[in-house]
């Protein structure tokens, strides 16, 4: 299996890196995607994927912390996703529950990297709270010829319908599916084209039932795809893999 959106790069796991992947492994999950979400973090998932085989790094600055974003930053993103273990850039977007920065300042970034994706042709990652139609108006109307994905779906299945045909993305369900109020991404989990499926655990965020409380890692996202597979009739590990493949290029 393939854990597409892990933060092996937090301290929580990063300190225990060896330990994380070898439990991964022995479930049978062997390769790992590590976005940025600021610039610390992105030059940490470069050094992981580059000291390990089956691990790949993305490269961005999370709406959170658009106001750290620069020029000398830019500079230093436009160099990285030069790198060869570098598969995209994220994760990317608009974040409106929290507002860490100015709502103006979220679009301005989130614009400037959907070009720097475009020149490097790389697909793109995008996290998107509270602020699902804004975040489609921007990528519909800057991000044109893209791919990318949204990771961690937590819309309507009217909404990543939308995402699929309008804008040719992938949607990407995390542990939520798993949770007892499950109500929504269940069925987004049961009713978008296989194709356009890839799985994730979001660690060390969002532990899947029945291990809520605990730290998440990418040792529990069998979890997450045994869940989504009882909905939808049958397993979808290897769709996912190859969605995964096919939308990194690796």
């Amino acid at each position: 299996m393939i854990d597409s959106h892990c933060h092996l790069n937090d301290d929580k796991l990063y300190f225990d890196l060896d330990g994380v992947i070898k439990r991964a492994k022995s479930v049978g999950v062997d390769t790992f995607i590590v976005p940025g979400y600021d610039l610390k973090s992105s030059l940490r998932a470069v050094e992981i994927a580059e000291a390990n085989d089956n691990v790949y790094a993305l490269v961005g600055i999370h709406p959170h912390d658009a106001i750290t974003y620069s020029d000398e930053v830019e500079g230093i993103l436009v160099a990285l996703l030069k790198n060869k273990k570098v598969a995209g850039l994220g994760e990317i977007g608009l974040d409106y529950h929290y507002d860490n920065s100015p709502r103006e300042k979220q679009r301005e970034v989130f614009i400037k990297q959907l070009e720097l994706a475009r020149e490097a042709d790389k697909p793109v990652v995008i996290h998107s709270r509270e602020a699902f139609l804004e975040t489609f108006e921007i990528i519909r109307d800057y991000g044109k010829g893209l791919k990318g994905v949204f990771h961690c779906f937590s819309g309507s299945i009217e909404s990543a319908m939308r995402v699929i045909g309008e804008l040719g993305f992938y949607i990407s369900l995390a542990g939520p599916v798993t949770f007892k109020n499950a109500k929504e991404p269940l069925e987004v989990a049961s009713r978008i084209p296989l194709e356009f499926l890839l799985i994730e655990t979001d660690c060390p965020y969002l532990t899947p039932h029945p291990f809520r409380g605990k730290q998440n890692e990418p040792y529990y996202l069998p979890y997450i795809a045994d869940r989504i597979g009882e909905v939808r009739g049958g397993s979808i590990i290897e769709a996912s893999i190859e969605n995964t493949k096919k939308l990194f290029e690796i």
